[in-house]
């Protein structure tokens, strides 16, 4: 009898090229309407590759973007996909008080609800700054009516990371909370970004296609895989007056992102995080 490939979660962080943390020192807050706007068509491009591919995935979407494109996010949910909070400024958890968390994650899930009708029950921090010195957060997600959050990456980086958090879906708030991390690997003790992002475009496609098998076949478990309707922008506006650093890690690869997705569409089988972790209730 043949099994049945294991279900991974597919995820988009719906957000544009000016609004990244590599950014934010470069690029003033107050100045972003006054940028070439590019999400919306980048968005609509990854909609219309999904739906080639026949696929769907959990938007994770800034509050700033609904409320100017109020027909992308509208589309999103009418073709079957999840909507989730991004949170609305794209500002750091790190970087808020609890009060001012609270009001940003009300903000945006009143507005995404608004627009669309439908329950937002998950929530993604921007840059993934869910950490040890800001899990306050899980219980204010609780509180305001959210049922997940993808926010903690068990991994060591200069920008963010909980390398001692779990790798897979665990709870928090009395087990009322489920946090599901972007996916992982163990390899020589040392546990390696798997789960998309600049890592995506970093390491060659094949690196990344073993990363997510080896969760499915080894770990048992779905992958959680990410990406930026940007990063297959090869026409953005460059910021020259950026960092090096910042510069390498927003720019590499462009050119080769959409292609490698076609490909890891096509290699795995794919659907909304609900579905893949709520609606099936792994691990739970």
């Amino acid at each position: 009898m043949t099994q049945t490939p294991i279900k991974n979660a597919l995820t988009v962080d719906v957000e544009d090229y000016f609004q990244v943390s590599a950014f934010e020192n470069y690029i003033p807050r107050e100045s972003w309407d006054s940028l070439p706007q590019r999400v919306d068509v980048n968005t609509n491009r990854v909609l219309d590759l999904f739906a080639l591919q026949g696929v769907h995935a959990t938007f994770f979407t800034l509050g700033w973007v609904a409320e100017r494109f109020p027909d992308l996010v509208k589309r999103i949910v009418n073709e079957g996909h999840e909507l989730a909070s991004h949170g609305y400024s794209h500002r750091r958890v790190d970087q808020l008080s609890p009060q001012e968390f609270r009001e940003e994650v009300i903000k945006t899930k009143d507005i995404l609800q608004g627009l669309t009708g439908c329950e937002v029950r998950g929530y993604r921090a921007p840059s993934y700054s869910i950490s040890e010195n800001t899990l306050w957060a899980l219980d204010i997600l609780y509180e305001t009516g959210h049922v997940y959050s993808s926010s903690i990456y068990p991994i060591k980086h200069d920008l963010y990371g909980m390398p001692k958090a779990p790798r897979f879906m665990h709870h928090y708030c009395d087990g009322k909370l489920v946090e599901v991390p972007i996916s992982t690997v163990k390899l020589f003790g040392k546990t390696l970004p798997g789960g998309g992002g600049g890592f995506f475009r970093l390491y060659p496609y094949v690196v990344s296609r073993w990363a997510i098998r080896r969760v499915n076949d080894k770990d048992k478990q779905p992958g959680i895989f990410y990406f930026h309707p940007w990063e297959i922008d090869v026409d953005q506006p460059r910021q020259k007056q950026a960092s090096l650093k910042s510069r390498f890690r927003h720019y590499l690869n462009l050119n080769r992102t959409e292609a490698r997705l076609i490909r890891l569409l096509s290699d795995f089988n794919w659907d909304r995080m609900d579905t893949v972790f709520l609606n099936n209730n792994i691990n739970k």
